[in-house]
């Protein structure tokens, strides 16, 4: 199974890159699209800058070679900014999980802002990628978001606008793939609602990357709108069999009238590391055909785009090499980048545990065992009870622990691991974690190595700021089992580090 393919999609692309062209700006870079198309276009010889919320450690090594500013598409002033110079701009932001009242106004306004600025800063074109879906149908709020944002990127006539329109896309650390992969492993039989025989054109990452350089690359593209899809047309019944026959299991897959897209939703939540909100905003798509109605852009980059198949096996093949760059869980929960930091607290949070032993183990290799908590591995002691603290939280529609991480051997600044986020990582001195599970509060873990008389002081201090006598409840009660969690914890750690 384990197939090596390159690091960069655009190796063999039938465009040529156009470096001249000035500063090309990439939104949505934080994002599972948008952080696979920045180095990218870098390793193309692009001047790229990303517009990110808010400023994080780690983003030169996040972007090499990139430009880092800050807005919000909220803020025209800050996007008149990030456009000054700018030759082309990505539209590649999403505010799928606004909810289905407001996501489709908030769209439009981000969108708008967007064109707005662009205009005033005289931007050559924008690329936006949307979906597919046909207009002449009741589409899902997700699809009817993605066409407002069309529809109002392309309301003025001063910026020319590139719309690639794509149905799920399949890639290692894709949504869609991640929900269909899991379902398929972990369960015998599916029970399949008449929604699963609508049909679909999934696409792979890859293309998808290649097919948005090279509209870049292609001034023909400019004020063109083209679908985008693989070479398959199936219904998701079809692409759950074909990853059953990938994987070698055999499956029983039933049909039932039972047709609530919320509650399937809401189990798939249970048995994939994609949290339901997630799950239920992808599956409303599924009542409607989403297939290419023209093949235009493969006159234009006539390269031959992956099977289903293909696609599927090259996200295993990345897993396995553990070279999965971005994931779903880099742009989720909404704004996550926009949460209170723990230095920027008015006050010290309210609670604060501290635990902490002397090992002989040398810094790196501490480190080293410290990173690699979570996720597969696991936490090295008391699993079950982060499992199940991890199920009560998917029960309440959070993320849950089987979010697992983006790698198993790495992290950086904004990783998830399972119910956590890294916000601070400092090598062989300290790493801090900032919860995202559901809480009455705001918490954070923090691990610390110091030196001390020829030895290393490694801690693990919880940190807990609430306001209310629910959440000083919450922490009394769990407090109990802190000592026996995090004493484990460190002792597991050490002999890991020990042992290498």
């Amino acid at each position: 199974m384990k197939v090596m393919v390159s690091d960069h999609f655009c190796d063999d692309l039938c465009s040529s890159p156009l470096p001249a062209l000035g500063i090309i700006l990439v939104t949505g870079a934080t994002g599972y699209v948008g952080g696979r198309l920045v180095p990218e276009l870098v390793a193309r010889g692009y001047r790229v800058r990303v517009l990110v919320r808010a400023r994080t450690p780690g983003e030169e090594a996040r972007w090499p070679g990139a430009e880092v500013v800050v807005g919000d598409a909220a803020d025209p002033a800050a996007l008149l900014r990030a456009m000054q110079g700018v030759h082309a701009a990505y539209y590649l932001i999403h505010s799928l999980l606004l909810g289905s009242r407001n996501v489709g106004a908030v769209e439009a306004m981000y969108a708008r802002n967007f064109r707005q600025a662009a205009e005033a800063a005289g931007v050559g074109r924008i690329i936006y990628l949307g979906g597919l879906g046909d207009v002449r149908t009741r589409l899902s709020a997700h699809l009817q978001s993605r066409m407002y944002v069309s529809q109002e990127l392309q309301r003025g006539t001063r910026v020319p606008i590139t719309v690639l329109r794509a149905a799920i896309i399949i890639g290692s650390g894709s949504a869609s793939y991640e929900i269909i992969h899991h379902l398929v492993k972990r369960l015998p039989f599916t029970l399949l609602p008449r929604w699963t025989r609508t049909r679909c054109q999934p696409i792979g990452i890859r293309d998808v990357i290649r097919y948005l350089v090279g509209v870049l690359e292609k001034p023909e593209t400019a004020g063109g709108s083209f679908d985008i899809g693989g070479t398959d047309v199936l219904t998701y019944e079809d692409m759950m069999r074909r990853l059953a026959g990938i994987l070698g299991r055999r499956r029983l897959f039933l049909p039932t009238m039972v047709d609530s897209v919320r509650l399937y939703a809401y189990v798939a939540g249970l048995l994939t590391p994609v949290p339901a909100p997630i799950v239920r905003s992808l599956m409303e798509g599924l009542r409607n055909d989403v297939v290419c109605e023209d093949d235009r852009i493969r006159a234009i980059l006539p390269f031959q785009p992956l099977s289903y198949r293909d696609a599927i096996v090259e996200a295993m093949s990345r897993e396995e090499q553990d070279a999965v760059h971005t994931r779903w869980s880099d742009s989720y929960p909404p704004a996550h980048e926009l949460a209170i930091k723990l230095h920027e607290l008015k006050h010290p949070p309210r609670h604060t545990a501290t635990y902490s032993i002397l090992t002989a183990a040398s810094s790196e290799k501490l480190f080293r065992a410290i990173c690699g908590i979570g996720g597969k591995e696991g936490w090295f002691h008391g699993n079950w009870m982060w499992r199940l603290r991890g199920a009560l939280d998917s029960l309440l529609m959070g993320v849950g622990t089987a979010r697992g991480r983006r790698s198993s051997s790495s992290l950086r600044v904004n990783d998830v691991i399972d119910f956590w986020r890294v916000e601070t990582l400092a090598p062989t001195r300290r790493l801090l974690l900032r919860a995202e599970m559901k809480l009455p509060g705001r918490a954070w873990l923090e691990f610390r190595i110091e030196p001390e008389q020829a030895m290393n002081r490694f801690t693990v201090q919880a940190h807990y700021d609430v306001s209310s006598w629910f959440g000083d409840l919450y922490w009394y009660a769990f407090l109990p089992f802190h000592k026996y969690i995090f004493e484990q914890l460190l002792v597991q750690i050490a002999r890991r580090a020990q042992a290498v």
